[in-house]
């Protein structure tokens, strides 16, 4: 990984922003990521973000923790967060920008428990495809404490398949239609492809089953999206 997105993040927060981050999917084309959008406060996040971070109890593990916004945000309000992501770039602005504990670890690694732990911005993403979800749900459910929280978003892309007559275009032979690959680019340069999973509702609670966990609808998004709780049975 060339870290490119951190790259980026530190370009912003430096007063070097020239340009944007473009991404794209194995199933649509490029689109631009803001950069100011990753340094967002709460009252531009989105609602599902907002009622997870206000769902936040006791200490906080902020997977994918980014630039820190939300470890920012729930620092303020007297919360003990660790912010952990794989970006050394990103690791660093978290800490410039005061996030007192971050540190580069990907999830996998943690082994401390928490009360709640945060997956935001697809945080099914990190789960890559869907022969990996047991594993990492068996992971998360391994760091929360006793009556802890998984607080996790994602999206129903099934809405991408369909065609102008209504129906779908999903090959059944082929994997989940959620999974994708993943592209990222910056100042013309590009990112190492990844894997990225868009996981429906319902897989994720099926999945949560096999492994012992309840999983509870909180909140729906206005696009497909959608914010769940994990707890253990």
């Amino acid at each position: 990984m060339k870290d490119l997105f951190g790259q980026a993040l530190l370009d912003y927060h430096n007063g070097n922003y020239t340009e944007d981050i473009i991404t794209s999917t194995s199933i649509s084309g490029e689109d631009i990521l803001p950069l100011p959008y990753l340094f967002r406060d709460f009252n531009e996040m989105p609602k599902l973000e907002q009622k997870a971070l206000k769902l936040a109890k006791g200490n906080v593990l902020d997977v994918g923790c980014g630039s820190g916004s939300h470890s920012l945000y729930l620092q303020k309000n007297g919360l003990d967060v660790k912010g952990i992501d794989i970006s050394k770039g990103a690791i660093d602005v978290a800490r410039n920008r005061g996030v007192l504990n971050a540190e580069v670890l990907n999830l996998l690694e943690e082994t401390e428990t928490f009360d709640t732990i945060l997956l935001m911005m697809n945080g099914t993403g990190i789960f890559q495809e869907l022969a990996q979800v047991s594993k990492y749900l068996k992971h998360l459910k391994g760091l929360l404490k006793p009556n802890g929280q998984v607080l996790i978003d994602s999206s129903d892309i099934k809405y991408m398949y369909e065609d102008d007559d209504g129906g779908f275009w999903i090959d059944t032979n082929a994997n989940y239609y959620g999974e994708l690959d993943y592209f990222l680019s910056y100042k013309g340069e590009k990112e190492t492809p990844m894997k990225w999973l868009y996981l429906d509702f319902k897989t994720l609670m099926l999945a949560c089953e096999t492994v012992g966990l309840k999983c509870d609808l909180i909140l729906e998004g206005e696009h497909y999206d959608y914010l769940a709780c994990l707890r253990q049975k």
